[in-house]
């Protein structure tokens, strides 16, 4: 059974997608309004007839659930459509839509999302409408989405203006688990494997940031399996090359290099975006050593400063607090943490007047890390950088033809929530739905 601790802690705010949430509160009605099992005080002449009425009471039940389900999400479906026909039809001055006064922190929809359609699809798998007892769940509504936007990329892809083009993964407990690496008998690979062919960008775009020589060891450590299938592949060069590394969130890119048969480092010059050009490099080593003083502070708070517990690493553009010799920080200290360094965060850019600089604190799940730039400015310099060559057939490549697929969505402290302002997404829960995803997708294009 759920304890209350547990159920607590998910409902604090920093652990929630509002927009989830909302929509789980609108099916909650129905649920409870139309699916009582209890049979009317009837009497039966024998077992037989009075399973008969039961399973023709249970069917009416189901029928009604599915239909009311069913109308909850055209509704939303149809909210969705005007935010979105709001923001194209207006330039300057947008009215804020009946969906953004009701989910405040909604953001942009780059595509529509067939939420009926997904539905159908989703409670056939999940048999959501036969529950009695256990309402749609977070991971119901969660997978509905996910679906959606499948669905419609794929719609897309066939016939709409747009079709999709890039990919982008998240690593651990995206790619693989957590802390583990890519092996050529990993499912994912043959599904990376057939993106590639098939002409797709695809992009690890990690929190795990190391510059030069040693990214290309330590990239090509964690995605060795997907290397050697390369490798062994009779995939065109030009193909090949279509597999980077983003690392650091947004500070450092690699591309498979057909010559070296692994990854080659790319200088930020060739990449960069305006904006991160323009950082003030004081303003990030100012930035940089606030927070290492402020997390050395917490580190002493919380009795972690021993060093055969924990070690804090500072790299060039992040600084992270990490467990060692098998010790594991609680998760409280660790969200205590990250929400005390993303406070911390608000307060130094304020004082620095440098607020064009972007920085982001997240919960690994073990450890916690601050980095310079987010997973927004990775996903969007990936999209510039693709279409430097005006002339290549495939660009540009718009934020209605990315896809970002990730496991830390959550507001606070997740660092694949910023890639919401610049792609679609899919928010997975292990290696094995981001392979359910993947075959979905290829599956309809």
């Amino acid at each position: 059974m759920t304890s209350r601790y547990r159920v607590e802690y998910s409902l604090k705010s920093h652990r929630r997608d509002e927009f989830i949430e909302w929509i789980k509160a609108l099916l909650a009605v129905p649920f409870v309004l139309h699916s009582d099992i209890e049979s009317e005080k009837l009497e039966f002449n024998d077992l037989k007839e009075y399973e008969y009425f039961t399973n023709k009471k249970e069917l009416d039940i189901e029928k009604e659930c599915k239909k009311r389900y069913f109308e909850v999400f055209q509704d939303v479906e149809k909210l969705i459509d005007n935010t979105r026909a709001l923001n194209e039809k207006n330039n300057g001055f947008v009215p804020i839509s009946r969906l953004k006064k009701l989910v405040p922190s909604i953001g942009e929809f780059f595509t529509r999302l067939p939420l009926t359609e997904a539905f159908l699809v989703e409670d056939e798998r999940r048999s959501i409408s036969k529950r009695r007892l256990v309402s749609p769940s977070f991971n119901d509504v969660r997978q509905i989405l996910n679906t959606a936007q499948i669905l419609q990329l794929q719609k897309d892809y066939k016939s709409g203006p747009t079709k999709l083009k890039l990919i982008t993964f998240d690593g651990d407990v995206t790619l693989y688990e957590d802390g583990k690496s890519l092996v050529k008998s990993d499912p994912i690979v043959s599904r990376l494997m057939k993106l590639l062919e098939s002409g797709f960008f695809i992009a690890v775009v990690t929190a795990a940031g190391y510059p030069g020589q040693q990214g290309s060891i330590q990239y090509y450590s964690r995605l060795k399996g997907l290397i050697d299938a390369i490798n062994e592949s009779d995939l065109p060069p030009s193909k090949r090359s279509n597999l980077l590394v983003m690392g650091g969130e947004s500070n450092y890119l690699f591309r498979y290099d057909n010559e070296l048969k692994n990854f080659k480092f790319i200088d930020g010059k060739d990449w960069y975006l305006p904006l991160m050009i323009n950082w003030d490099k004081h303003h990030i080593e100012n930035i940089m050593e606030i927070i290492f003083n402020h997390l050395s502070n917490l580190r002493i708070k919380f009795n972690l400063h021993d060093d055969s517990k924990t070690l804090i690493i500072r790299k060039e553009r992040s600084i992270g607090i990490i467990p060692i010799n098998g010790y594991k920080i609680i998760r409280e200290y660790l969200e205590e943490i990250v929400l005390s360094c993303a406070n911390k965060l608000n307060e130094i850019v304020n004082q620095l007047a440098c607020q064009d600089i972007k920085v982001c604190s997240f919960n690994g799940g073990s450890d916690v890390w601050i980095d310079i730039g987010d997973k927004s400015l990775g996903v969007e310099s990936l999209q510039k950088y693709l279409c430097q060559d005006e002339n290549l057939e495939f660009c540009p490549i718009r934020k209605s033809e990315s896809l970002h697929i990730g496991d830390q969505f959550a507001s606070v402290g997740a660092n694949d929530f910023k890639a919401r302002l610049s792609a679609c997404t899919a928010w997975i829960a292990s290696p094995k739905e981001t392979v359910e995803i993947l075959d979905q997708l290829i599956g309809g294009l």
